[in-house]
């Protein structure tokens, strides 16, 4: 077993179980892409066992703390297997549910989402790339799924060194993806695994939408603007919750159209007029100013922009972008209106977020009462010793009217 060893006063993080170790901590040692090694302290002792990656500043990620269990075929099956139970207790009613999530399910670099019969799997890591054919046989025994699509086309992996990879890993290899239906609360959804967002759509979502189909309701939001709405969730969720006029705004036709396709699948459900839903094909940011500019108003409006800052040096960059946008919103909004606030982007924290929202409203001239925090939905977990994979904040505030 091949070894490294880190630098005088880098362990402490390893000793709180954090599952990463930066290529500065490293003193010496290495290996091959992938493969597995013992992680020591400067004095010698025991840390971990991690998988090695020569080519990322993450050299290493922390596949287990105890010294006496093996990196093995047996350690991702009970990982996998530990994972589902999880699943399993939380009762998700949805044919989408995200199945591994990365280092809190102790998989470092591992996503899979379930669509139905289908899983959509994302090998991020060297580690999980080198084990991928027994993470998949496991992942087919434990789940019952036969057809599973492989979408490691993020761009994590080139900070890895490993090439882009999708397509069909097992049960419908020279087929065309089929695209998969699925439901939340009550509505259904068309996912596309091969050509969507993420691995196919965003799950982490999912209660939010539902909690914001609620408020529509409690609230009396009449006319909702859904900006960077891909698909349509949060559109769907604002009609089924009683809203007589939805907008969303994307810069993609493609998205867009099925976010209509969507709209129109769901009317009949939930008694709404599909023509009560319009689309435009434009720059969120832009399209804010005009609408300001012609005197609009709003009773409710939704900002789930993408990834501003994926690090945290595009930190001040990222946070006059949210700032811009949400400054508009407030100043759209009408008295007694609600704004879903989202930022999805690592290199802005809850705090931080928190503070730029505040900096808008300031700006807008507006106050409101924070109505709700909001985060991934539970299948999306975040653990105590890896904060970093809270990801996603949101902020639920009512305009003070």
């Amino acid at each position: 077993m091949k070894t490294v060893r880190l630098r005088e006063g880098k362990e402490r993080s390893l000793q709180r179980r954090h599952p990463w170790v930066f290529q500065g901590s490293i003193d010496k040692g290495g290996g091959d892409t992938g493969e597995t090694v013992r992680v020591e302290a400067a004095d010698g002792s025991f840390l971990g066992w991690g998988a090695f990656s020569p080519r990322s500043q993450i050299r290493v990620r922390i596949w287990s703390f105890d010294e006496h269990e093996r990196v093995d075929e047996a350690l991702f099956q009970r990982r996998i297997a530990a994972a589902l139970r999880y699943r399993q207790r939380l009762a998700i009613a949805s044919k989408g549910q995200r199945l591994i999530h990365g280092e809190a399910d102790g998989l470092p670099g591992l996503i899979v989402d379930r669509y139905d019969d289908t899983l959509s799997v994302q090998c991020l890591a060297a580690g999980i790339e080198r084990w991928k054919p027994v993470i998949v046989a496991a992942l087919v025994a434990e789940t019952g799924c036969t057809r599973v699509y492989e979408r490691s086309d993020s761009s994590v992996r080139q900070l890895e060194g490993l090439a882009v990879k999708t397509g069909w890993l097992q049960g419908a290899e020279g087929e065309a993806p089929a695209e998969r239906t699925i439901d939340e609360h009550g509505w259904q959804l068309q996912v596309d695994i091969a050509h969507g967002h993420k691995t196919g759509y965003y799950l982490d979502q999912r209660d939010n939408r539902g909690r914001f189909a609620a408020w529509v309701r409690q609230f009396g939001a009449k006319r909702v603007l859904n900006c960077y709405s891909y698909t349509g969730g949060f559109s769907v969720a604002a009609l089924a919750g009683g809203a007589s006029e939805v907008s969303s705004v994307d810069s993609s036709g493609p998205a867009l159209a099925r976010a209509q396709a969507h709209v129109e699948r769901n009317a009949a459900a939930f008694g709404y007029d599909p023509a009560a839903h319009r689309t435009l094909d434009a720059d969120v940011n832009a399209t804010l100013r005009q609408l300001l500019k012609d005197g609009r108003r709003f009773d409710a409006i939704v900002l789930d922009p993408p990834k501003f800052a994926p690090s945290a040096a595009h930190a001040e960059r990222a946070a006059r972008a949210y700032k811009d946008i949400n400054r508009l919103a407030f100043k759209l909004l009408s008295p007694g209106g609600l704004l879903l606030s989202f930022s999805c982007s690592g290199g802005v924290n809850a705090d931080l977020f928190h503070k730029i929202v505040a900096g808008a409203g300031i700006d807008a001239q507006v106050d409101g009462h924070l109505l709700a925090r909001l985060e991934a939905a539970p299948d999306h977990p975040t653990t105590v010793a890896f904060p970093e994979g809270e990801y996603l904040k949101g902020l639920a505030i009512v305009v003070k009217g």
